[in-house]
């Protein structure tokens, strides 16, 4: 069983910046990638930000961006308290939409997780953002 919180949402103004957080639940196995997906309204949802890793300290975690975030969020995971966070700068109202954090628990490599997409087997309840 997997369950995943999401906080952090809220109403802010342009330039604003805001910080999410998922916090992750299970009593198996959570899966390597995880991330951040917005949903606006009239739109599809999309990928927003993903992160893999292996949850040890050996293992080199990577990121992975939509084009129209780069540079202004940033997708973290506390893996001793099994929490993804999304630090989002310099919010827009293009921002606005629900955000969802997700995770598949299926073997998904490195590669796929940061730079393609894909289809998570788990997702938050979500949580809005709203940019004025």
């Amino acid at each position: 069983h997997v369950q995943l919180v999401e906080s952090g949402g809220g109403s802010v103004q342009d330039g604003d910046s805001l910080k999410l957080s998922c916090a992750v639940s299970t009593s198996g196995y959570a899966g390597a990638c995880k991330g951040w997906f917005r949903q606006a309204p009239g739109k599809e949802r999309e990928v927003v930000a993903a992160i893999y890793s292996l949850g040890d300290s050996t293992s080199v975690e990577e990121t992975g961006y939509a084009d129209s975030v780069k540079g202004r969020f940033t997708i973290s995971l506390d893996s001793a308290k099994n929490i993804v966070y999304l630090e989002m700068n310099d919010l827009s109202p293009e921002d606005t939409a629900m955000y969802y954090c997700a995770l598949t628990t299926r073997y998904i490599s490195r590669s796929i997780c940061t730079s393609a997409p894909w289809s998570p087997t788990h997702w938050g309840q979500g949580t809005q953002v709203t940019v004025s």
